[in-house]
């Protein structure tokens, strides 16, 4: 594969991200996107989306609400034995 255009690489991006690509579709892409302001952009985007989730999502769980739980698992674990 030589003939990496932006649609064919969006098509190829968790395999390209992954690092499971052949050598040969990997080179393609590679130079594709080092030439394609858009799709570096594209790229890099879902490269950092995990972690812009993660961030987004992340929640303190509050001190008497742990306390609680860890006296029931406490418990439970005590029940058990």
């Amino acid at each position: 594969m030589t003939n990496v255009v932006c649609v064919s690489g969006v098509d190829l991006l968790m395999d390209y991200l992954e690092g499971v690509l052949p050598d040969d579709v990997r080179l393609a892409l590679d130079a594709h996107v080092s030439g394609c302001e858009r799709c570096t952009a594209f790229v890099e985007a879902y490269r950092a989306a995990p972690a812009i989730l993660r961030h987004a999502t992340a929640a303190a769980m509050p001190q008497d609400l742990r306390v609680s739980l860890l006296a029931a698992l406490r418990k439970r674990r005590t029940d058990r034995s």
